[in-house]
């Protein structure tokens, strides 16, 4: 079997580049023979032959839809050995009815842009609704499913939760430090909960005086949210408190997470766009971090309520505030919170997500 495979650019900035590039590593070591087209900026991987032929969707590229209908027949060409083809991101899914010529096609949906045909306008909503509605849609997460199966309640559909490399973490040590630390790492954003998390540390500091919060991620996503978030800060005297960091390296990050007591990621829905699984959360089990998180999102499937962390009402500052003074006055629980989810990410690899999407594969061309 060959696979054609469509992704973004292949990098670990973000999380559509993160699953391309995992999935992609995972089913080369399973030996599956892959064609791989990428986004034009994609960077060139060692080891792997990419055709970087897509619109770029991370900045993203004007005039992308025209451009998919534009240059299908050139990318029809380059698949034409394939026997199934999967885009891993909703954005290249219109290319799927031009490109299929009866094949099984597949598309990976992360999260918030499962609402394509919701809220783009005519025709791009039209476009994408019939694209979604052909082919087999492979939600990262349940929450993402029960939006898919609101959205396009007639395309086939399966669940397959998204993964994370646990080896990675798996030998941070816990580093001792005077101060009690919460990390939260995915950006300064609405929809990342960051300024409930300011306000929730406003009250742990009532308990904690010396309470240290990292937000770690980009600033530059929504600019005007940046700038109420440091209003906010500065309004509760929370300047020795909270450090918006921006990006940081890997090896810095692993530095947060050993020092961490608590990672915190407190996600709101907003409007269309939600949490689709939060694997930043999953990330920081894998660290051996005990974790919060919100309850209607991708978040419940990342987090063991009551076992691996803590799962709190979205928007509710009280409840935040209360699990993580909760964890820091119980560090007995947080260690064994830690360590189950450890466990837990360690159950949740890309060789795995690779083998599900086999038996996807596999069984679609069997019938």
């Amino acid at each position: 079997m060959r696979i054609a495979l469509l992704t973004s650019d292949l990098t670990y900035k973000h999380g559509w580049g993160n699953y391309g590039l995992n999935l992609i590593k995972s089913l080369q070591a399973q030996n599956h023979d892959l064609t791989i087209l990428t986004a034009r900026n994609s960077q060139q991987i060692e080891g792997l032959k990419i055709h970087p032929g897509l619109p770029a969707i991370a900045p993203p590229e004007q005039y992308a839809l025209p451009k998919l209908f534009l240059w299908h027949n050139r990318i029809a060409k380059l698949i034409q050995d394939c026997d199934v083809i999967h885009s891993t991101i909703e954005l290249y899914a219109p290319l799927l009815p031009l490109i299929s010529k009866g094949r099984p096609t597949f598309m990976t949906a992360h999260g918030s842009y499962i609402n394509l045909p919701e809220i783009r306008r005519f025709p791009a909503n039209w476009i994408f609704k019939r694209a979604f509605e052909s082919t087999h849609i492979i939600s990262v997460s349940n929450y993402t499913d029960s939006v898919a199966k609101s959205v396009v309640p007639s395309a086939e559909k399966s669940v397959v939760l998204n993964a994370v490399d646990a080896e990675h973490f798996a030998d941070i040590e816990r580093q001792a430090t005077d101060k009690p630390i919460v990390v939260c790492s995915g950006g300064v954003k609405f929809r990342k909960g960051t300024l409930q998390l300011i306000k929730a540390i406003a009250k742990v500091r009532e308990t904690f005086p010396d309470i240290q919060c990292y937000i770690i991620g980009t600033l530059e996503a929504e600019p005007g949210y940046v700038e109420m978030v440091k209003t906010e800060i500065e309004k509760l005297n929370l300047q020795d408190s909270v450090f918006l960091t921006g990006f940081v390296s890997d090896s810095e990050l692993r530095d947060y997470y050993a020092e961490a007591n608590v990672f915190a990621l407190p996600s709101i829905n907003q409007d269309w766009k939600f949490e689709g699984f939060g694997l930043a959360t999953l990330e920081a089990s894998a660290a051996g971090l005990p974790v919060i998180g919100s309850r209607g999102c991708g978040a419940e499937d990342a987090i063991d309520d009551g076992k691996t962390g803590i799962l709190v009402s979205q928007d509710s500052t009280e409840e935040l505030s209360s699990a993580i003074i909760d964890l820091l006055q119980n560090p007995e629980k947080a260690w064994r919170m830690g360590a189950a989810g450890r466990i837990k990410a360690q159950s949740y690899t890309w060789n795995d997500i690779a083998r599900q999407l086999i038996s996807l594969y596999e069984s679609k061309l069997n019938r």
